[in-house]
């Protein structure tokens, strides 16, 4: 298994955010456009290594790595709630553009923080690229006890993660989960997003992050955030995604993005829920295309 060798090099910086130590992947000139990317779940800044090859020739690419993933200070509590995330992100864009508006491309959970964050804050956004960022499931009110119940077992048991025998093992794991990914990408990703414990190779990651959520899913205020964003949005889907599948059998799921002032849609065939990783040519296309487009809005926002 020959490993996949970046044809951008990222720049490394650690910056202390809300009391933790945050690290930061940094791809391109400091002077092209900003653009911010979050990853996913279980994920790492490394994700976007292959989209930053090809889009780094245009803008300066900052991805940070979340509380508790990657090369990113844990948390230090029983478990993580949205809210840490967007008050994260929040700073990440006052360091980062004190000023001015960021444009942001998010992988799912970094593509649904990115969305909340555009309606909470509009003018701290200029564009957003929401890579399967789908939402959840509407969950009633009356599913809170159920939920709560479930966390106070979780945090009681503890949680941990799956380790591996080698970084090998973990490649060929992230290849089951995504057909789609190649090997050598898949030897990248599970030495970057992996560390060595002893003779084992572990996840860069808090297994805190396990415990399920105690907040519900609340829909209706995750759409109230929705129609407050101004800025123009991407919405990318991948045609084999399994998450893709499951949000459009939620009834209704249509409906929530006409709560979008300006929305495009995009389609990538042939790929699953990691789309960035096993299209990344057809995605940096997709995101430099779009964003090319945005900055010729006349909306008052300053072009890229």
């Amino acid at each position: 298994m020959i490993m996949y060798e970046p044809l951008v090099a990222p720049r490394s910086e650690y910056l202390e955010v809300r009391g933790l130590r945050h690290h930061f992947r940094h791809w391109g000139d400091n002077g092209a456009p900003l653009l911010l990317a979050l990853h996913g779940w279980m994920d790492s800044s490394a994700s976007f290594q292959f989209v930053a090859d090809r889009l780094a020739r245009r803008f300066h690419i900052v991805a940070p790595d979340w509380r508790g993933f990657g090369r990113t200070q844990w948390g230090g509590g029983d478990s993580y709630e949205v809210g840490e995330y967007l008050g994260d992100l929040d700073a990440f864009c006052r360091h980062l553009s004190p000023s001015g508006p960021l444009l942001l491309l998010g992988h799912s959970m970094g593509g649904n923080m990115a969305m909340l964050y555009a309606g909470v804050r509009p003018d701290r956004v200029a564009a957003v690229v929401n890579l399967e960022g789908l939402g959840l499931a509407a969950q009633p009110a009356e599913a809170a006890p159920g939920r709560l119940r479930q966390w106070l077992d979780q945090i009681a048991a503890g949680a941990r993660l799956a380790d591996y025998d080698s970084p090998q093992t973990y490649a060929q794991r992230l290849m089951r989960d995504n057909p789609g990914l190649d090997a050598g990408k898949a030897l990248f990703l599970a030495r970057e997003n992996g560390c060595p414990d002893g003779e084992r190779w572990r996840l860069r990651a808090d297994p805190a992050h396990k415990i399920v959520n105690r907040v519900l899913y609340r829909l209706e205020e995750v759409l109230a955030c929705w129609r407050g964003i101004a800025a123009p949005v991407l919405w990318v889907e991948a045609a084999d995604s399994a998450v893709r599948a499951r949000a459009w059998a939620e009834p209704g799921y249509e409906d929530r993005l006409a709560c979008v002032a300006s929305l495009q849609r995009a389609l990538v065939e042939d790929a699953g829920h990691m789309l960035h990783q096993e299209r990344p040519d057809e995605v940096a296309q997709l995101v430099a295309d779009f964003l090319a487009r945005a900055a010729t809005v006349p909306d008052g926002r300053p072009t890229m």
